[in-house]
């Protein structure tokens, strides 16, 4: 075995089902934190917590190589006022739970990694956006990010080292955006979402997974980190790939003012699809990182290809 344990708190989602399925045989111990009891799978533990309180599970981190924290509400909602507190409370409280519990440990975790999102960037139409020279936007879900790495950072951790990872929109073989998109573009609805124009950043899920075993392999990086391809792409040439890959020749097309019809009647909200994330990993491919999907296309069709 290559690490003795892996902390992952909120670990029940596409993520950290991910996670959990790359380090079972890397690891001793694979400890996900969750709301819910899960039965035990080999190596993989599921530890009950509410992620606003201490308790048996503190003493599951001392020693831990890893702690992921991936909690969060799924933005894919309606912006209402009760879902707007949920979507911050679900990310701040249990952020700042992990940070006062690491603070407290004889021998607290060598590396926190906290998600963090890449949509914290403004609208980017003109240039792509860095950690060195990107610009913040402004609005709702910018305050969201803002608000979950300041609670991230807030706490000094001497002995853990931590990577906020702006993940952009991971894709997936049974979660996420793509299978949405698959099912939209199999309805003959897979033409471009508004302009088309926006970008669209994205990553592979084992591609998410690699970077953090990447960051533990590297112990001099901290800080803000851009997880995400080295090659986004424009929201109409992504709905062509998807109808190549699905063998479908045509997609109707959806203009701005029937997205937001769309959008209501769904219960979620068009930023999500008309937003232009034009997002790069600097850092990551400065440390020498290799994507193992780079382009889209072959993302795809590996999702395609073995999507149960």
């Amino acid at each position: 075995m290559k690490y003795h344990k892996i902390i992952l708190a909120g670990g029940n989602g596409q993520l950290g089902k991910a996670l959990a399925g790359y380090y079972k045989d890397l690891a001793e111990h694979v400890i996900i934190l969750s709301r819910k009891a899960a039965p035990t799978k080999g190596n993989i533990n599921t530890l009950v917590w509410n992620s606003r309180t201490p308790g048996d599970w503190v003493k599951e981190l001392e020693g831990a190589d890893l702690l992921v924290n991936l909690c969060g509400k799924n933005v894919n909602c309606r912006y209402t006022k009760e879902n707007r507190e949920e979507i911050i409370c679900s990310r701040v409280e249990p952020t700042r739970l992990l940070g006062k519990v690491v603070d407290g440990l004889i021998n607290p975790p060598k590396l926190w990694i906290n998600a963090a999102s890449a949509t914290i960037y403004r609208h980017a139409e003109d240039r792509p956006q860095d950690e060195e020279t990107g610009e913040i936007g402004y609005g709702f879900s910018i305050d969201v990010c803002k608000q979950w790495e300041q609670a991230f950072f807030e706490t000094e951790t001497p002995h853990t080292r931590k990577v906020a990872l702006r993940i952009s929109i991971v894709l997936g073989h049974n979660e996420g955006a793509l299978p949405r998109l698959i099912n939209l573009v199999k309805a003959g609805m897979g033409g471009h979402q508004g302009d088309g124009q926006q970008y669209v950043s994205w990553v592979h899920e084992q591609d998410v997974v690699k970077c953090t075993e990447w960051l533990l392999q590297h112990p001099e990086i901290n800080g803000v980190l851009n997880c995400t391809t080295p090659n986004p792409i424009k929201n109409t040439d992504l709905m062509k790939e998807l109808r190549n890959a699905c063998g479908v020749p045509f997609g109707l097309p959806a203009p701005a003012w029937l997205l937001e019809m769309g959008a209501a009647l769904i219960g979620t909200e068009t930023e999500l699809i008309l937003k232009s994330r034009w997002v790069l990993p600097k850092r990551l491919l400065d440390t020498g990182f290799q994507f193992q999907f780079a382009k889209v296309e072959h993302a795809i069709k590996d999702i395609i290809s073995i999507r149960v």
